[in-house]
């Protein structure tokens, strides 16, 4: 059995917010550290039957950048979803979501130019 090792570094200012984020993993290409301005990492507790969950953003994240994050990070679960459980029509309920919500994001950015 082989395995896999995926790491995060976090510094933190004197008040623990995130000022950087670093990540490495065994099986990335070239294998080096990168840095990230967010993470948001989703684990299953299957004693709870719920979501532990960990976001981290730096405070230099632009607002923009982080709501695409999100509508993005959404979308993905859809296609995880699919490849899951093969459940095609809630998948597709979640990319018509981020569809709604990609269009409200540019309508807000156009909104503010």
């Amino acid at each position: 059995m082989r395995t896999s090792e995926i790491r995060f570094t976090i510094t933190l200012d004197d008040n623990n917010v995130p000022e950087q984020i670093h990540w490495r993993a065994a099986d990335a290409p070239g294998g080096g550290q990168q840095e990230t301005p967010a993470i948001a990492l989703a684990l299953w507790d299957q004693h709870d039957k719920s979501t532990m969950k960990i976001d981290l953003w730096t405070k230099e994240m632009p607002v923009g950048e982080m709501k695409r994050f999100l509508i993005g990070t959404i979308g993905s679960l859809a296609d995880t979803l699919e490849n899951a459980t093969d459940d095609m029509s809630m998948a597709g309920d979640i990319r018509e979501l981020c569809e709604r919500l990609s269009k409200k994001l540019a309508d807000q950015e156009k909104t503010q130019e």
